[in-house]
């Protein structure tokens, strides 16, 4: 098979119910692979997050036709630091054969495009693992920088459990 010049045309749509929602966590589940990380969001989970009433977050879902070539999921967040709302990008996929064609952009600009429009976001924020240097590289050439002065930390489930049942 020959190399494609370019991909196909790309529309963007909001996981709107639960027939989206099979494509968006395929996309989650082999983001998790390209990484490899394991994949531990049980479907009601995602369904509760992405179409609960309020949802936690928004997923995009970047088509070709039927195919799914991207999936982005974004949560609002509140910094009265920058004074404003702004996004959290947890989540952001490009399936390897639409690589290289603009479409990570395209996809974040959507999702911060939708922050914007639900939120009023102002600023947008991510996380990046160490052992991706591609994908830092990627969002370096977009503009973002690294947060100096500031460690994300994280409480896992057991001692999110322990913190809401001891301090009732």
């Amino acid at each position: 098979m020959q190399p494609r010049s370019e991909i196909p045309p790309v529309t963007f749509r909001d996981v709107a119910g639960a027939d989206d929602l099979p494509a968006f966590e395929a996309a989650m589940r082999a983001l998790a692979r390209d990484l490899g990380d394991g994949y531990a969001m049980p479907a009601e989970a995602l369904a509760r997050a992405l179409l609960g009433a309020p949802p936690a977050a928004r997923g995009v879902l970047a088509r070709a036709g039927p195919e799914t070539l991207g999936a982005a999921m974004v949560s609002p967040q509140v910094s009265t630091k920058r004074g404003a709302a702004g996004a959290f990008v947890s989540d952001l996929w490009v399936a390897r054969s639409a690589r290289g064609y603009g479409l990570g952009q395209r996809l974040l600009a959507e999702a911060a495009r939708r922050a914007r429009t639900l939120w009023q976001a102002e600023w947008l924020a991510l996380a990046v693992y160490d052992g991706q240097p591609a994908a830092r590289r990627f969002y370096e050439r977009l503009g973002m920088r690294p947060q100096n002065g500031a460690v994300m930390m994280q409480l896992d489930r057991a001692g999110f459990a322990r913190l809401t049942e001891e301090t009732t």
